[in-house]
């Protein structure tokens, strides 16, 4: 059972990246899809979620907008694809599975049981 992130990098101010979730070992449609991040000397915070079934996503209210979660089952990927990034974006994502929804609410790391291994986004001139 395993979780790949990657498609992290360096972009200016503005810029676009893609990352992709990559799972392993189990049926991703079964499971709910979580983006995190945790800047330096920040806590890790939920930045957005798609359920197994597609029928609710969380944004985290900064991303709005400039974010887009989408996941394609038959790959076995979810992606988070990052518009007009800021330097306050910069941080280590990574993606999470939970068994069906995100929770109630802001999704709580606590409940997402496999991680990956994450991936740097730099944002910066």
């Amino acid at each position: 059972v395993q979780l790949q992130a990657s498609g992290g990098g360096l972009v200016q101010p503005g810029g676009s990246l893609r990352l992709s979730c990559a799972a392993s070992g189990f049926t991703l449609r079964y499971y709910a899809i979580a983006w995190f991040r945790q800047a330096p000397g920040k806590e890790r915070e939920a930045v957005s979620c798609i359920t197994n079934s597609h029928d609710s996503i969380y944004y985290v209210d900064s991303v709005k907008g400039r974010f887009t979660i989408s996941r394609d089952n038959d790959r076995k990927t979810v992606y988070l694809q990052m518009d007009s990034l800021k330097p306050e974006d910069t941080a280590v994502y990574y993606c999470a599975r939970r068994p069906g929804g995100c929770g109630v609410g802001t999704p709580e790391s606590y409940t997402f049981n496999v991680w990956g291994q994450g991936t740097l986004v730099t944002v910066s001139s």
